[in-house]
């Protein structure tokens, strides 16, 4: 698996080596001042979550609701063969509501006692360097990789502090690569120095995370990603994906998406024994509003798919599969999940910027009897399911004061039997979920 995967870049670096891109992006900088863009955002977050199966000394409601605001500052480059610049965020939170043993959404932090904090901020920034059109960054970055990305799922994008280098110097070709030495959820705390651990292995740190990769547009319509990172002591993990689109005619087009994982422990194996191979294969049929995706995922492996969490708090965002949804990813041991979607733009009916979304996502044969080490709290698991619905609705402003202002409305309904559910020992307990987040962007600069 790793030779194949890492044989595909090489492929495409090869591929693309005639292909030099034609401009510089260094060589058409205007200055770091006149390159310089400040923007800020007003974001509204109202989260509701509802457990119905909670044992009695565990807390079955959390309801929360923050606003925030985010400042982002990126400078220009300076001119000459190398540029040099910088990049600088500013945060604050505010507790709207959040009633007595209603906390723990993620959206704020909790004091000694459990409760949300009032209010809170912070503040990072980053260095950057940039020679023709590759970058150097290094400070509070926040990496998208797919096997090492930031959580974005509540008030705040967390942050990773690390080195990045993004180079585009092929055209067609993109490079990704990085190493970073602590996190910041951004939203449940605000620590600059957290530790990256896991999402489904719990409380162990890794010192460090190397990852390198990139993508490849073979053609207008077909691409392909291929990644590695080391996860110090834990494990190594490889990316794959090809997508491919295919125009049928004005109104109609066909996508496939294909993502593959396989992971493997490492070092001194903080999260015991891992031998996991997760693939998803989406198909997508537009036609002119209207968008129809059938999706097919499995998990072969006695451990789940596991990805990098924030501190212990909110998860990140490095698992890039069709059926990681709104509350469940479907990555239990060996569990096989289906996913059914329906996506409406309203544009075609005259009301641009409203849409509509519907899915439902079923898995079974979640097997976790030879689970060990981290993940050794599966062993009770051997016929396992659980399926969730998602509906959404959203309207963006197009013009007049309000314009690119969002609102979204989101609904979660997840369920599983009660081998899986276990009351919350094994997964997670049965659930309703409403957020509603309100995104109002300004550019200042």
């Amino acid at each position: 698996m790793q030779v194949m995967k890492w044989s595909a870049l090489a492929l495409a670096v090869t591929a693309g080596t005639t292909q030099l891109a034609f401009a510089s992006a260094q060589d058409e900088s205007k200055g770091f001042v006149e390159d310089s863009s400040l923007d800020l955002l007003n974001k509204n977050f109202y989260f509701n979550r509802d457990f119905k199966n909670n044992s009695s000394d565990s807390q079955s409601y959390r309801e929360e609701w923050a606003h925030g605001i985010l400042a982002n500052f990126a400078s220009g480059y300076t001119q000459g063969t190398v540029g040099f610049g910088v990049d600088a965020h500013a945060a604050l939170g505010l507790k709207l509501d959040s009633g007595g043993g209603t906390a723990g959404t993620g959206l704020l932090p909790r004091n000694s006692e459990g409760e949300s904090e009032d209010e809170y901020s912070y503040a990072g920034g980053a260095v950057k360097a940039r020679i023709s059109n590759t970058e150097l960054k290094y400070g509070d970055l926040i990496p998208t990789a797919p096997v090492f990305a930031t959580g974005t799922a509540r008030m705040f994008p967390g942050t990773a502090t690390g080195f990045q280098v993004l180079s585009s110097e092929i055209d067609g070709l993109s490079i990704d690569a990085g190493h970073f030495t602590a996190i910041r959820d951004g939203s449940a705390n605000t620590n600059s120095d957290g530790k990256i651990t896991l999402s489904y292995g719990g409380a162990i740190d890794a010192a460090s995370v190397d990852y390198l990769g990139g993508t490849y547009g073979i053609s207008e319509n077909l691409s392909v990603t291929v990644y590695g990172s080391k996860l110090e002591d834990i494990w190594n993990q490889y990316y794959g994906n090809l997508n491919y689109s295919i125009p049928l005619s004005d109104s109609q087009a066909l996508n496939f998406d294909f993502n593959i994982y396989d992971t493997s422990e490492t070092g001194d194996e903080l999260a015991g024994e891992i031998d996991n191979t997760t693939w998803s294969l989406s198909a997508a049929y537009s036609l002119g509003a209207h968008k129809f995706t059938l999706a097919h995922q499995q998990v072969d492996g006695d451990t789940p798919l596991d990805y990098i969490s924030m501190d212990g708090g909110n998860y990140g965002d490095s698992i890039f599969l069709a059926n990681s949804v709104q509350y469940s990813d479907f990555n239990g041991p060996n569990e096989k999940s289906w996913q059914a979607r329906y996506d409406l733009d309203m544009a075609a009916y005259g009301v641009p910027g409203l849409s509509f979304m519907a899915r439902y996502v079923t898995g079974e044969d979640i097997d976790g009897t030879k689970a060990t080490g981290a993940y050794s709290y599966y062993s009770t698991v051997e016929d396992g399911k659980e399926w969730e619905r998602n509906l959404e609705a959203k309207y963006v402003f197009q013009e007049g004061p309000a314009k690119d202002l969002s609102i979204r409305l989101r609904h979660s309904t997840w369920r599983a039997n009660g081998e899986y559910n276990g009351g919350g020992d094994v997964y997670g307990n049965d659930l309703d979920e409403i957020r509603v987040i309100t995104e109002y962007p300004l550019s200042i600069l």
